[in-house]
């Protein structure tokens, strides 16, 4: 145990400067994630700024009940889990695809390029990404459009934006072209940790590029990937307001109305914070639940898992 202490504080010393900057990220960790977390008894009680928490009424599990009653939830949960069903089937494997090509460029300039590109969507806005969607896509004057009409591919213009089903098949694929690079950076940082004489003994085996990739290269990965879908399947729940508000329109409300705009709507635009805070607190839990059940499943199935 004196041993264990004496260590430790060997350690600090070394590397205080490290721990001092460590110290930041763990302050604004618990300022704007723990510190947040007595708010969640607002989500048992008729909460009125005014009252404080001292004058609210409690009022147990009625706002739960309310809510799971409202049919504009029913609808908001319903598009959530579908779109964000979605949102993993399609954006999950894209990342993975990209690292492992991304991996095999050997020109090294024309690499990095390549990625900086791919990483710069991640950094805008919705709002710039919706604004640009909007000039490629639209219906009747949109680059897209125009070309596959100039080309005679098509006679009229396709309703990417303005069409609910259409909307949802650009919805997707936006979220994928703006995730996709970003994403990729955790497999590519996985792929470093690969024995590179691993890949030497196949080769001189006669496995051609294809076969390194999938007997050496995904197999390398595969903890991380499952550590990310755990990661994944956690925020299946949640949604975007930012990015459903500036890609919505009236004509794809249909589609459009998931838990973030229902929790604006509903809760925080009509001064209904407990509504707010208990569907948020319900998305939270039931993301929670997903972890803890992936996790076990990943466990069963022989891998690391997350907790």
């Amino acid at each position: 145990m004196a041993s264990i202490k004496k260590s430790w504080k060997t350690a600090f010393r070394r590397d205080w400067q490290l721990y001092l900057l460590l110290l930041i990220p763990i302050v604004l960790v618990i300022v704007f994630k723990y510190a947040a977390y007595p708010g969640l008894r607002m989500a048992f009680m008729n909460y009125k700024p005014a009252k404080g928490y001292a004058g609210s009424e409690w009022v147990g599990f009625a706002n739960f009940v309310k809510v799971f009653k409202d049919k504009d939830f029913l609808r908001a949960l319903k598009n959530s889990l579908v779109f964000n069903f979605l949102d993993l089937i399609v954006g999950f494997p894209m990342p993975i695809i990209l690292a492992l090509m991304l991996n095999e460029i050997r020109f090294f300039v024309f690499k990095k390029l390549s990625q900086t590109i791919l990483y710069l969507p991640h950094f805008l806005s919705w709002v710039i990404v919706s604004s640009v969607a909007l000039t490629l896509f639209r219906t009747e004057t949109g680059l897209v459009n125009n070309l596959l009409m100039n080309n005679g591919m098509i006679q009229k213009g396709i309703p990417f934006l303005t069409e609910k089903y259409h909307w949802a098949v650009t919805y997707l694929l936006l979220g994928v072209w703006q995730s996709m690079g970003w994403g990729s950076i955790i497999y590519l940082a996985a792929m470093t940790g690969i024995n590179n004489e691993l890949y030497e003994a196949a080769m001189i085996d006669g496995a051609n590029r294809w076969q390194r990739l999938w007997h050496i290269t995904l197999p390398g990965i595969r903890s991380t990937v499952v550590v990310m879908l755990i990661m994944q399947l956690g925020r299946v729940m949640g949604s975007s307001y930012e990015r459903l508000y500036a890609m919505g329109n009236v004509n794809v409300k249909d589609f459009q109305y998931q838990l973030a705009i229902y929790i604006y709507e509903k809760g925080l635009a009509g001064g209904n914070f407990s509504r707010a805070t208990c569907v948020g607190l319900f998305q939270s839990l039931v993301g929670l639940l997903l972890v803890f059940v992936t996790d076990r499943v990943a466990k069963k199935l022989g891998e690391d898992g997350l907790i």
